[in-house]
């Protein structure tokens, strides 16, 4: 594995998106992305249940926001991703979350998940949901779904007061900044 994917995280930090797959759909408020978040949990359960990193490369792509969070990913860097670039670095942004939730998945066995309430408007919404783990440990998740085309993107979660894509942001600005701002570098490790 290159460093990258060893870089030392709170496990804590991430367990919000790979437990995820814990949520099952609750009586809540029919935001317009609660639909949205019912299919997404219900796969991402299946994902957690196989614990492969193709499972969660799937669910993945499929309902996460991939190119606002690569974006966001790069930080200061965003303008030094060539066009040329911008495939494979999205992919190896799916491929690096699947990657480490299918690595969290065997740590944190699930043992029950509740979908709450969601706020927000038609364009936005935060979704609380609650993960009980088999340890008899629980954690509440916020996720954040953002409107996208004609439906909804997970943007990010949130566990333990930490958002997930702001700890990828630091990952990838930090792994950047050590190569002397060179992005194919970070792409290539992606793709590995």
């Amino acid at each position: 594995m290159t460093d990258i994917f060893s870089t030392s995280l709170g496990r804590r930090a991430f367990l919000g998106l790979g437990l995820g797959a814990a949520i099952t759909p609750a009586l809540a408020a029919d935001h317009p992305a609660m639909a949205y978040m019912r299919s997404f949990a219900k796969d991402l359960l299946h994902a957690h249940r196989l614990g492969t990193v193709a499972a969660f490369r799937r669910v993945i792509q499929r309902y996460g926001d991939i190119t606002e969070i690569g974006n966001y990913s790069l930080g200061q860097y965003r303008a030094k991703l060539a066009a040329g670039q911008k495939a494979r670095y999205y992919g190896g942004v799916a491929t690096f979350m699947a990657r480490y939730f299918a690595e969290q998945s065997r740590e944190y066995p699930i043992a029950k998940y509740e979908l709450g309430d969601a706020s927000g408007d038609s364009d936005e919404a935060a979704i609380r949901s609650k993960v009980y783990l088999m340890s008899g440990q629980s954690h509440t998740v916020v996720w954040k779904l953002v409107k996208r085309g004609g439906g909804f993107k997970v943007a990010d979660a949130k566990v333990l007061g930490f958002s997930l894509v702001y700890m990828q942001r630091g990952l990838f600005t930090s792994y950047i900044t050590k190569r002397k701002g060179d992005v194919a570098q970070l792409v290539a490790a992606l793709n590995r």
